[in-house]
């Protein structure tokens, strides 16, 4: 069984400012999503263009802090911030929902499209396969912070890691979920929009592709990782706010994917 190495989260001390490598791998997501992005406009078919693919990711980049840092603020931990207000800012310190950005970008991808006349799901549709790159860099992010670790695991478990547990002072063996994480959301996930967006599909199912898949993965690694410690588990000793949040996205995704797409034209 691997033990886990602490990692200085600060990656760069340059004494008044400091660089941190949960930032770091934000801005690594935002550039590899950026020039995957400028690659897929070399397809005739799909009418994007370099300059539309960055303004697009500059709504998205906003989309995803205000919303994924909101998110958390209501969806996890209202009670706190509402006594701390100020801790809102601090997203060095980690503290980001999913879903909450989820919904950012939906908002500023709305905005934008607006601007170019471009539907929100042709939008979607375009940029679904670009999230996996950001949610493999901002999983590694939580591991090098130490954070978002799952259940405590069998001491024989072949994939556990021991990590030091400050509340009992000692080396614990638990699943390293961020990895998983990184692993299913990321990597598998990408690879699986990446073969489905090569050639036109119907509006939407992209989009719906991204919805059951990412809501499906984070449901099933639910089942490993810890909780909440100030939601704990909603029902049945096991479900989560996590896995709720999921139940709506594998819903619409499977309307998308089997109802509206078959009824729109494939993308232009």
């Amino acid at each position: 069984m691997m033990t886990y190495q602490t990692i200085d989260p600060v990656a760069l001390d340059l004494g008044l400012v400091q660089v941190r490598w949960y930032g770091m791998m934000y801005l690594i997501g935002f550039l590899s999503a950026w020039y995957y992005g400028t690659v897929r406009t070399r397809d005739d078919w799909r009418h994007w263009n370099k300059d539309q693919v960055s303004d697009l990711l500059f709504y998205c980049a906003l989309g995803v802090i205000l919303g994924g840092r909101l998110g958390y603020i209501f969806f996890y931990d209202f009670a706190h911030y509402l006594n701390q207000p100020l801790d809102m800012l601090k997203i060095w310190q980690g503290g980001m929902s999913f879903h909450g950005g989820l919904l950012g970008v939906i908002t500023a991808v709305w905005v934008y499209g607006r601007k170019i006349n471009k539907s929100l799901l042709e939008i979607t549709d375009f940029i679904a396969p670009f999230v996996p790159i950001g949610l493999f860099f901002g999983r590694i992010g939580n591991y090098i912070n130490s954070e978002l670790w799952g259940k405590v695991a069998p001491e024989d478990s072949p994939w556990a890691m021991l990590v030091y547990d400050h509340n009992v002072q000692a080396l614990v063996p638990k699943y390293p979920t961020q990895l998983l994480e990184a692993l299913l959301e990321g990597l598998v996930l990408g690879v699986i929009l990446w073969w489905y967006s090569r050639q036109q599909r119907g509006v939407g199912a992209v989009s719906g592709l991204f919805l059951l898949g990412y809501g499906s993965f984070r449901f099933l690694v639910e089942f490993w990782r810890m909780p909440d410690a100030q939601l704990g588990y909603l029902a049945w000793d096991w479900l989560t706010m996590g896995q709720i949040l999921c139940l709506p996205m594998i819903a619409g995704g499977l309307f998308l994917i089997f109802f509206w797409s078959k009824r729109h034209a494939t993308v232009s």
